[in-house]
């Protein structure tokens, strides 16, 4: 008999959420890169536009804050609810994966801008944030949502 497998309603929320909010900060930041004329709104200037303006401000030739709306389309998608309730497991597998690449990028990230640039943006170091959330809340619930027996189901439980 098959067991039936639940995330916490908590979980698809928060991550939807999460990722509305990363896709925003990466929506202002790609129209401040791109832009002159938009001025970032930072407590202190100097840090956001030295990062946003770097030699190191592109990964292999795209622009960082474009490379944040790569992530966080998809991610918004995978992370809507019927995405959540899909028994698919490959989209399951393909939030996991995405989770997993963006940590990467944010850790490489965070290096650049501590050791390389040597200022903190307070737009990237919230974005970084909120896909490092995204990846813990991700990473916990695949096992789950990853299950042989069938996709999830969302539990009233938070």
């Amino acid at each position: 008999m098959s067991e039936t497998v639940q995330t916490l309603r908590w979980q698809p929320v928060t991550c939807l959420l999460l990722s509305i909010i990363g896709l925003a900060g990466s929506v202002y930041l790609t129209i401040a890169h791109f832009d002159t004329h938009v001025s970032l709104v930072c407590p202190d200037l100097g840090p956001c536009n030295r990062i946003l303006t770097s030699n190191t401000s592109h990964f292999l030739g795209i622009p960082v804050p474009v490379l944040g709306l790569a992530y966080f389309v998809p991610m918004t998608l995978l992370c809507l609810p019927v995405a959540w309730r899909s028994p698919d497991r490959r989209i399951h597998l393909l939030r996991l994966i995405l989770s997993i690449l963006g940590v990467g990028m944010i850790i490489y990230l965070f290096i650049e801008e501590l050791f390389i640039i040597q200022s903190l943006c307070v737009w990237c170091s919230v974005i970084h944030l909120v896909g490092f959330l995204l990846f813990v809340i991700i990473v916990t619930t695949s096992p789950e949502v990853l299950a042989p027996d069938g996709g999830p189901v969302v539990a009233d439980a938070g």
